[in-house]
């Protein structure tokens, strides 16, 4: 009989709780792998589910995801009557954290280009897409909304009409999506004082104006709504999504657009290295620095186990060589019990991490090539780890055995 299986059945419940052990340690390194995926996974997740060839920002920018980006509504005019674009809308986006049920509950707003957009393209899991472009809202499951609850945001109110799953930024707030003018209401929203002082000010301005003392008429057209004064625009949208023609030169396109001073056009690559470059970039590596640390540790402990078992053992390995056994018995005895040991704690971890991830705050993505990745990690730990038992147990005299 194997002498390893034998120690084992020997010894089970101690082998099967140092199996736990190292298992829930190898559990945490494959979370901070599946996390680091699951970042690169939310990232572009948007930007992939809108699937836009071409995002045209304001000059000097890298929005609307990676930073701030205001653009004019009109500008999607200008761009769908650029050659080789088939279509173009806009779009909004800006976080937003507000209280509800008595909990702090943050979203990331997204305006869809209603009537073009309604959300169908969501991989809703209840209700249904946008039908009307006033008062409705999809929300991520993550936020924790239900189906016809109503939410208070700005002066309006909105009703969920329909729940999607997996819409989160790179910070893992969940996405809300509205059409473009609720967006955009909810983003520009102002308190009634705050809208008088701002007026007021607008009149102030232009009472020591040539033109306000000149035309008194003008200060009563400076008190009213911005959106009434012809030298102020419409609230501005955050970017202007446009697809290239089939067959159409996008390069060409991107060089055209981008030419124009007032805007910066952006490729659908480009604007996923933006994400994955600058802002998730530091907490990718921050991530995969806990790993590589987790799996030192690992080793170490792993190793310092091992030689513990062996230590238990040296009694019984004195006696082997006693009767003559060749020191590859013992290797083999200990070798074999670190790649069980190493064989069980991976598999727990897999196990447990089926269990648990689910429950995480934040995206764990587990994809096939970490998973062999890890288990070829954990295959080289484990036979480095039993390096220090063999070293202790070469190192036995047979005479122990006969030692009282």
């Amino acid at each position: 009989m194997n002498l390893a299986f034998k120690d084992i059945r020997h010894n089970f419940g101690r082998f099967l709780l140092t199996g736990l052990g190292i298992g829930m340690l190898l559990m945490v390194v494959m979370a901070m792998g599946g996390i680091y995926r699951g970042l690169i996974t939310e990232g572009t997740l948007i930007i992939d589910r809108l699937g836009a060839d071409i995002w045209v920002v304001q000059r000097g920018t890298r929005g609307p995801f990676a930073e701030t980006s205001r653009v004019p509504r009109s500008l999607v005019d200008r761009v769908a009557a650029v050659p080789g674009v088939a279509a173009a809308r806009e779009y909004v986006t800006h976080p937003v954290q507000r209280e509800h049920g008595g909990e702090v509950l943050r979203m990331i707003v997204t305006g869809l280009s209603w009537p073009t957009d309604r959300g169908e393209w969501l991989p809703l899991i209840a209700g249904r897409a946008l039908r009307q472009n006033h008062y409705e809202m999809i929300a991520d499951q993550i936020l924790g909304l239900s189906l016809g609850d109503r939410m208070k945001l700005g002066k309006d109110t909105y009703t969920v009409v329909g729940i999607t799953r997996g819409m989160t930024s790179w910070a893992g707030d969940g996405a809300a999506f509205f059409a473009v003018n609720d967006a955009q209401a909810i983003q520009f929203d102002q308190s009634g004082e705050a809208i008088r002082l701002q007026r007021a000010a607008r009149q102030a301005r232009a009472e020591v104006q040539d033109y306000g003392r000149a035309q008194p008429a003008l200060l009563e057209r400076a008190f009213r709504p911005a959106s009434e004064i012809p030298a102020l625009g419409p609230p501005q949208v955050s970017a202007i999504m446009a697809w290239v023609a089939p067959g159409a030169d996008g390069d060409r396109v991107v060089s055209t657009i981008g030419g124009w001073e007032d805007v910066s056009a952006i490729t659908h690559e480009g604007q996923q290295d933006l994400i994955l470059k600058g802002a998730v970039a530091r907490s990718r590596r921050q991530l995969g620095l806990f790993r590589v640390l987790l799996i030192i540790v690992s080793a170490i402990v792993m190793a310092l186990i091992l030689y513990t078992l062996t230590l238990d053992k040296l009694r019984a390995i004195a006696l082997l060589k006693l009767i003559g056994a060749p020191n590859r018995v013992v290797l083999g005895l200990i070798l074999q019990q670190a790649v069980l040991l190493g064989a069980v704690g991976y598999v727990l971890a897999y196990v447990l991490g089926q269990r648990l991830f689910p429950l995480f705050p934040r995206k764990i993505v587990l994809v096939t090539e970490d998973l062999v990745e890890l288990g070829l990690i954990v295959l080289a730990l484990s036979i480095a780890a039993s390096g220090l038992g063999v070293w202790r147990a070469i190192r036995v005299s047979p005479g122990e055995a006969l030692a009282g």
